[in-house]
């Protein structure tokens, strides 16, 4: 069997940073049992402001063309680093989804949990300007400081999205982050 590892090792620059009022993680996998109810009822007060949030990417100066004509687009596709998560969770396999222990382990590659061999992060948000190299958007769930490695617009049309299937556990977790305390 070949080394993955070193299969094909490379290195990534990032091309920004993300500069936003969250100064931690909002979701953490290594939550503890203490204070359950609790948990969730944070977790769903962290979703609405997550999903409000507005948040600058800075892009290197130097890369400004690369944004010409993003702003046409409602929504784009911030993939960055969780320049935060310990090197030592890179090495969970499974997780309970959110820390939800009445969802069964998941693999992590069945969740969006940022503990990840290769802790690559991607998320969908909406667009809200452009000015220069600085792109201002609402909905980001990275860290103030976290490296933006790249940038894509998103739309429902290319690639094909419209048979997507989720697992039964996950539309039941969105449901109740969206329930009112």
């Amino acid at each position: 069997m070949p080394d993955y590892r070193s299969l094909n090792e490379f290195t990534v620059t990032p091309v920004g940073v993300v500069h936003t009022s969250m100064d931690k993680p909002a979701f953490r996998p290594d939550m503890g049992d203490e204070d359950y109810d609790n948990r969730i009822k944070e977790q769903r007060k962290t979703r609405k402001k997550l999903n409000s949030l507005e948040s600058e990417l800075e892009i290197d100066p130097n890369l400004e063309g690369i944004l010409d004509g993003i702003e046409e687009y409602s929504h784009i596709l911030v993939i960055y680093w969780p320049h935060l998560i310990p090197e030592d969770r890179r090495s969970m396999r499974q997780v309970h989804p959110m820390g939800r222990k009445n969802i069964p382990l998941k693999g992590i590659y069945a969740t969006c949990s940022p503990a990840r061999p290769n802790p690559i992060l991607v998320s969908a948000v909406r667009l809200l300007e452009r000015k220069d190299n600085i792109l201002k958007v609402q909905g980001l769930d990275a860290v103030d400081g976290s490296p933006i490695l790249d940038i894509k617009p998103f739309t429902l049309s290319y690639p094909n999205y419209e048979k997507v299937t989720v697992p039964q556990w996950l539309d039941d977790l969105m449901e109740d982050l969206k329930k009112e305390e």
